[in-house]
């Protein structure tokens, strides 16, 4: 539903095969490499994002019928192998796709993914020891298959560039072989920060977008680009080249996937994040009539409680050290009405558990645009989970009285009337939103909760056992919420 936080587990270095998945029957004919580098001992430290990124990417893979293999921190050796199996299981007609998290450098025109070992002083040495994406699609192309995909994480700030340039060049634009689709998380030739949580704004938005059945590809990441470019305000926009032929889907629609009461639980779904980034730029169909505004707060027969209260002025002194938190500060420092900034900022404290700060953003947020919707969105979850239902509704509401259809403001508002006991409009609203998403996991399990309080016990298990399936996490979240 919004931000979850895992720990960041360094793993040994080498590459594992991914569990067998739940797949289509032609399963052997969608192959996918993920590769997360996240230890680069020329950096001051390990990467927080891409481990849990390359996990998230492979579960939902897995899920859509891939054949993956995933790889943590990788050598220059490990990655040559990892590349080498990939080429010789692709045949003629096979969808092909890469993922790779970590840095990434250009040079003569050229976009390189780098191993963990990689030793560059020289733009030479990125010739010599960087992964050549064209070189990459060039030898898939070459065993005849027919759908390309990379998907690059890599328009970091390296501390590589610093060695031979006076500054990070980003990624460069990259000639593919017919039938390719490559996206990069930022622009041509710029960077972007890691945003100091566990998982990227980038993947967040690629996954949600994954989920949702029957776009083609092109539209899959056409929506991600612009989700990013919402969340970030501009600050971020990914780039994308097509020469696809024909059309691709990574998601069958529910006629095709939907789960029966017997079903077995499927490899699991990555978590969508908990401070949901900004816009899921979802192509719908305004709805007739808006959603029924929350009339009033009822107290649940089935007792809720809130998270504990945490000292913000200990968790200020904790996250001042944080990077995300440090640009932020100054450019709030420099310009206080920078409302991007305090919109992030807002972000950035409720996925700590600061949100009592978090709500403080969001305030200054809406002074400055009383019509930010993503901000109401936002401010109405997290005054949900501490407990302000009232005011949360009156958020959640108006958040989509200016947007009928925002499928984060419909999954925020179930959360609230689930948590106020309210279960049939908990179970409306949960409703609404899994027409829009029908893979949206948060929904799916709070939906099942309301129908269990709503004494429709078999139906209501249902649902659960089906989100828990997509994300074993879900029980944990919600009973952070207070909701069990």
């Amino acid at each position: 539903m919004k931000i979850r936080l895992s720990l960041l587990v360094l793993l040994f270095l080498g590459l594992s095969p991914a569990t067998p998945s739940m797949a289509a029957d032609n399963s052997s004919d969608r192959l996918a490499l993920v590769i997360g580098n996240a230890t680069y001992p020329d950096n001051e430290a390990p990467l927080k994002e891409p481990l849990n990124d390359a996990r998230d990417v492979a579960d939902e893979l897995k899920r859509d019928g891939f054949d993956v293999e995933i790889g943590e921190n990788l050598t220059s050796a490990a990655m040559r192998r990892a590349f080498d199996k990939l080429y010789a299981r692709t045949r003629p007609g096979s969808v092909v796709l890469v993922f790779f998290s970590g840095f990434g450098v250009q040079s003569a025109r050229q976009s390189y993914i780098l191993p963990v070992d990689a030793q560059i002083w020289t733009e030479a040495d990125v010739r010599r020891d960087g992964f050549s994406l064209e070189t990459i699609l060039g030898e898939i192309n070459s065993r005849g298959a027919g759908v390309k995909i990379a998907l690059l994480d890599a328009s970091r700030r390296n501390p590589f560039e610093r060695r031979f340039r006076s500054f990070s060049a980003g990624l460069a634009p990259v000639i593919a072989p017919s039938g390719s689709l490559v996206m990069y998380s930022a622009a041509l030739s710029s960077v972007i920060s890691d945003s100091g949580t566990d998982h990227s704004l980038f993947v967040g938005e690629l996954l949600k977008e994954i989920r949702v059945p029957d776009l083609t590809a092109e539209e899959t990441l056409n929506r991600t680009r612009v989700g990013v470019t919402r969340a970030s305000r501009g600050e971020q926009v990914p780039w994308i080249s097509s020469s696809l032929a024909a059309d691709f889907t990574f998601a069958a629609g529910p006629a095709k996937t939907a789960a029966r009461p017997e079903a077995k639980a499927t490899t699991p779904i990555a978590p969508p994040p908990l401070v949901q980034p900004k816009d899921t730029a979802q192509e719908i169909t305004p709805a007739k009539q808006p959603p029924e505004p929350l009339k009033q707060i009822v107290t649940s027969n089935q007792p809720t409680t809130s998270p504990p209260a945490k000292d913000d002025t200990k968790l200020l002194a904790a996250l001042a050290d944080d990077p995300t938190i440090k640009t932020l500060n100054s450019k709030l420092a420099a310009n206080p009405k920078d409302g991007n900034a305090l919109y992030r900022r807002g972000q950035v404290y409720a996925s700590k558990g600061a949100y009592a700060l978090a709500i403080k953003d969001f305030d200054e947020t809406l002074k400055l645009n009383p019509k930010d919707v993503e901000a109401l969105n936002n401010r109405c979850w997290t005054r949900t989970v501490i407990g302000d239902l009232t005011a949360a509704s009156k958020d959640c509401n108006e958040a989509l009285r200016l947007r009928p259809d925002f499928v984060d403001a419909l999954d925020s508002r179930g959360l609230l009337h689930l948590k106020s006991g309210q279960a049939k409009s908990a179970i409306k609203d949960f409703d609404t939103a899994l027409k829009i998403n029908p893979r949206l996991t948060s929904s799916l399990y709070g939906r099942g909760l309301a129908k269990q309080h709503d004494g429709k016990s078999t139906e209501g298990d249902v649902d659960i056992a089906n989100a828990k399936a997509m994300d074993p996490n879900i029980v944990k979240e919600f009973a952070g919420y207070g909701i069990r």
